[in-house]
C-alpha cells in the first residue's frame, strides 16, 4: 500500500510540476531567434490562408499543420503545398524549441508545444479545420 501510495505522489507532483512548468513559461518572450522564426511564419500565411479556408489544411492537435484534403488543391499546386506544410512545421518546431530556451528550459518544449496547439485552435477563424479528439472538426 505504502508502493502505491509513494508511486501516485511521485507521479501527481511530475504532473503539477508540468504545469506549472508551462505556467511559469514566458510565452511572448522575444528573441533575434524567436522574431526570425515569426517572420517567416507570417510572411508563409499568405501563402496558407486560402488553404486554410478551402479546407485543404488542417492544424493538428501536436501544434503543427497537415494537408487534410489535397483534393482541395489541384494537382499542379499540391507540391508548393506541401512544401509550404513542411516549411511551416519546421518552423513551428523551431518555435517551441526557441521559446523553451529562452526560458532557460528546453525540457518545457513538450509542454509549450502543447499549450501552443491549443491556442492556435482556439486562434482559428470559423470555418477553418482542427484535429479534435475523434478526428478533422470544422471550426
Amino acid at each position: 500500500m505504502k508502493k502505491i501510495l509513494a508511486s501516485f505522489v511521485l507521479l501527481f507532483s511530475t504532473l503539477f510540476a508540468c504545469q506549472f512548468a508551462v505556467a511559469a513559461a514566458d510565452l511572448e518572450v522575444n528573441t533575434p531567434a524567436i522574431s526570425a522564426i515569426k517572420g517567416s511564419m507570417q510572411a508563409r500565411h499568405g501563402q496558407l490562408a486560402a488553404h486554410y479556408a478551402s479546407g485543404a489544411v488542417g492544424l493538428t492537435k501536436d501544434g503543427l499543420i497537415a494537408v487534410r484534403d489535397a483534393n482541395a488543391v489541384p494537382l499542379k499546386d499540391r507540391a508548393s503545398l506541401n512544401a509550404a506544410v513542411a516549411a511551416e512545421n519546421a518552423d513551428r518546431s523551431k518555435l517551441y524549441k526557441e521559446i523553451a530556451t529562452a526560458n532557460g528550459h528546453p525540457e518545457w518544449q513538450p509542454e509549450i508545444q502543447s499549450t501552443f496547439a491549443s491556442r492556435w485552435i482556439d486562434k482559428a477563424q470559423g470555418g477553418w479545420w482542427y484535429q479534435g479528439a475523434s478526428g478533422w472538426v470544422k471550426k
